[in-house]
């Protein structure tokens, strides 16, 4: 075999080389470092809840895809709408990699909307990836009143919440600013279930906003039985089931209102992300984005989460989360404040 390497192209040869060598010790370093280890995957909602699946069932197989096949150990850390959980991956957490987390998207935009208790920056935390993106619904129990989102802004109804400044009163208030909505916020609930079970009740007509995904993969009885009515769907892609339920965007007129509107749902664009704590070693955080990109096409997790009602259906790389979180600080300034605003409104 003749490789007819000249001494012109010696120097190129030679990088290459040095470069192959070092990609693989590199590769062997964290193969070394993840065998027999155990990684503790946090996920930042209670059990058996939608994210709580979709963490267990990326652990049963995500672990085949990391150099030395670490076991994976699923942990709970619900509150305060995912920062609790969010505020221990960033500060607290091993910053090893041996600790990632499953998050709400509204986790990387907190610190922006200005919310005292989101004690981290969003853009120092390495982002693996996420398996969709999501569309956010305004919904109504059955016996509701309301039929359409016409109705909406003609008839008060009670929406639950879990507190004053959580992700489902921020998008109430962001459908009565824009869209002049009558939605009157009832806080207090144990989060999505609590809120569901009261709707079922009678106490309350809708949770202030609810994923598609959710649905999916928690109430599919209510979609078969339709024991719930679809008002308005917002977020970066529309649900092909729900072709009659308008889009939120088509509906706003004001052109400022649009661009609020459109800056205030960006984070629907992370579906439900994973993370890792700052500072863990680049090589590791490598490793890590590749396992899960690995698991999202995996045909085995593929079928788990279709049987369980779960959504990939938009995955999406650490290195997009990352880019799309740096774009949305970037946001203007009059943007910010009035989200910031609307995030934070004086209590009556």
């Amino acid at each position: 075999m003749n490789f007819n390497i000249t001494r012109r192209h010696l120097p190129f040869a030679l990088f290459g080389s040095a470069a192959a060598a070092w990609q693989a010790q590199a590769a062997d370093a964290v193969t070394d470092f993840y065998k027999g280890k155990t990684l503790s995957l946090v996920v930042s909602s209670a059990a058996d809840g939608g994210y709580d699946r979709l963490a267990r069932t990326v652990a049963k197989h995500m672990f085949a895809y990391i150099p030395g096949k670490p076991e994976i150990v699923v942990r709970n850390m619900p509150g305060a709408g995912g920062i609790i959980a969010a505020n221990y991956l960033a500060n607290t957490a091993n910053k090893d990699g041996l600790v990632i987390a499953c998050l709400q998207a509204n986790t990387a935009v907190e610190p922006l909307l200005g919310t005292r208790q989101a004690e981290y920056d969003a853009n120092k935390i390495n982002w693996l990836g996420t398996p969709s993106v999501e569309t956010g619904l305004l919904m109504v129990w059955q016996k509701s009143p309301v039929n359409t989102i016409e109705d909406a802004t003609k008839t008060p109804i009670k929406v639950g919440a879990s507190g004053h400044n959580s992700a489902p009163a921020f998008f109430a208030r962001l459908l009565n600013e824009t869209l002049g909505t009558k939605l009157e916020i009832v806080v207090g609930f144990r989060g999505q279930s609590g809120a569901w079970q009261a709707m079922e009740k009678g106490d309350i007509d809708s949770y202030g906003m609810t994923y598609w995904s959710s649905l999916t993969s928690a109430k599919k009885k209510w979609l078969q039985d339709r024991s719930v009515r679809f008002l308005v769907q917002y977020g970066p892609e529309r649900v092909g089931e729900l072709a009659n339920v308008p889009d939120a965007l088509d509906l706003i007129k004001n052109p400022a209102d649009k661009a609020f509107f459109e800056a205030a749902t960006a984070q629907l664009s992370l579906g439900r992300p994973f993370a890792a704590p700052p500072g863990v070693p680049a090589e590791r955080i490598a490793a890590l984005r590749k396992a899960l990109m690995d698991t999202f096409k995996d045909e085995k997790f593929q079928r788990d989460v279709r049987r369980i009602g779960l959504l990939v259906n938009n995955p999406r790389s650490g290195e997009q989360l990352q880019q799309q979180i740096a774009n949305i600080y970037r946001a203007p300034s009059e943007t910010v404040s009035r989200l910031r605003r609307l995030a934070n409104p004086p209590r009556s």
